[in-house]
């Protein structure tokens, strides 16, 4: 169960920062109110799941499904720039989460 809320912490990190660059400074309300109500989502999904899991490899689970799934929302559906290089980088941050999470000690 707490790897599951570290998945949807995860998700939702991807949420507040697709968010932040819609809210434009903070200047648009409602992509601003997301921006919030994701944050608080996601720090609060986070931290009840370091009540039962090792905090380097939740951090790193968190922290990858967030910057990997901005980075591809943002290629599909912001217009960022998709090259090769990107697309591998992505790939090696989600190599480099699957291997620290199988290095650690499970609960």
């Amino acid at each position: 169960m707490a790897w599951l809320l570290v998945i949807v912490a995860g998700l939702l990190e991807t949420g507040f920062a697709v968010c932040l660059k819609l809210s434009h400074g903070f200047t648009r309300l409602w992509p601003t109110v997301a921006f919030a109500a994701f944050a608080l989502g996601s720090f609060g999904l986070l931290t009840l799941s370091l009540k039962k899991l090792d905090v380097g490899p939740a951090y790193a689970v968190w922290t990858g499904i967030g910057a990997a799934g901005t980075a591809i929302y943002g290629m599909i559906f912001l217009g960022d720039l998709v090259s090769t290089l990107k697309i591998v980088s992505i790939c090696l941050v989600i190599a480099g989460v699957i291997g620290l999470q199988l290095s650690g000690s499970a609960h």
